[in-house]
């Protein structure tokens, strides 16, 4: 399910892209959840998921360029992309990552250009990327951000870049499965990600987040060829 949301403070504006929106996903056979906002406070005090954010610029209170600024601030990392009159304001859209604007009125030609190029951006960033699903809820996590996996008890813990710790349901051989040569398990029931290994000594592993991962006895002379030839192919 794609997660999406309008935060525009005029009505028919968000009935508008709303309807693009919904029309657009049901062609490429798509779910998404769609939510609308009318204002930069409110979509801030929102704390769902949000992969695809359409947000006016000129807003009554708090505008789109300042609400953006917070989102980024909070680690929001979906795709930006603002509703504006004013053209020149275009120019600052790259201080918050904005993936595209859209002009009012936006009319159907111009949402659809600026829609297949943010879906195949999507298709191809999910091949770098994992998804989470956590009861009715999913997460697209970037392969590059785990730093260490770890399972206690059926439930797998993804230790982040970020410092965030996200947790879910699942089997540790199934996630192994999902992810690439950059990732070894190290033990039972760790995965370490080779790109975030700063040492190794005395059957312990140390990553770039200050942590220490276990090496069990049993692979830790794989793990030595595994790291050297990581090293080689840099």
């Amino acid at each position: 399910m794609i997660h999406i949301a309008i935060c525009d403070d005029e009505k028919h504006m968000t009935d508008h892209i709303s309807a693009l929106v919904t029309d657009f996903f049901r062609k490429k056979n798509r779910e998404i959840r769609l939510q609308t906002f009318s204002s930069g406070e409110e979509l801030l005090s929102c704390d769902g998921q949000i992969d695809i954010l359409f947000l006016d610029i000129r807003m009554k209170g708090m505008d789109g360029m300042e609400t953006a600024r917070k989102l980024r601030a909070e680690r929001f990392r979906g795709f930006l992309i603002f509703i504006t009159v004013l053209k020149e304001m275009v120019f600052q859209s790259f201080e918050v990552q904005a993936y595209d604007y859209l002009v009012k009125p936006a009319d159907e030609k111009q949402f659809g250009k600026t829609m297949e190029r943010l879906y195949a951006s999507m298709c191809g960033a999910r091949e770098d990327s994992l998804l989470v699903q956590k009861g009715y809820e999913g997460r697209i996590i970037p392969k590059g951000e785990i730093v260490f996996c770890e399972i206690i008890d059926r439930i797998l813990y993804l230790n982040l870049t970020s410092g965030e710790v996200v947790d879910y349901y699942g089997r540790i051989e199934n996630l192994e499965a999902k992810l690439d040569n950059c990732f070894f398990r190290c033990h039972r029931s760790y995965l370490i990600n080779l790109k975030h290994l700063q040492g190794y000594k005395n059957g312990t592993a140390y990553m770039d987040n200050g942590k220490a991962v276990p090496v069990s006895r049993l692979r830790s002379k794989e793990f030595s060829g595994v790291v050297l030839q990581y090293m080689k192919n840099m």
